[in-house]
């Protein structure tokens, strides 16, 4: 399940953040996957998990390099923005 929980770490290997920014970013991922889990989304089911994961992570991080730094914030916008542009 770990491996499953990590696919923010390759794109952040692409991305030039420091390790504080790194973690924080870490946690407002596993805080916004576990937002989408705990909805019951049809984005947390197996057929959209891996995909809808990445989006995530990928929005995590654009977010971040547009400059905002707070971990709840990240989160609830990669989760509203899952939500208003795939459905």
């Amino acid at each position: 399940m770990q491996a499953e929980r990590t696919p923010i770490a390759p794109l952040l290997a692409q991305a030039s953040f420091d390790p504080e920014r790194i973690e924080k970013l870490a946690a407002a991922y596993e805080e916004a996957w576990r937002k989408i889990e705990q909805s019951g989304s049809v984005f947390a089911s197996p057929r959209y998990r891996r995909v809808a994961r990445e989006i995530v992570a990928r929005r995590i991080i654009d977010m971040a390099q547009l400059g905002e730094i707070k971990t709840d914030q990240l989160a609830d916008d990669a989760v509203s923005y899952l939500a208003q542009t795939y459905t």
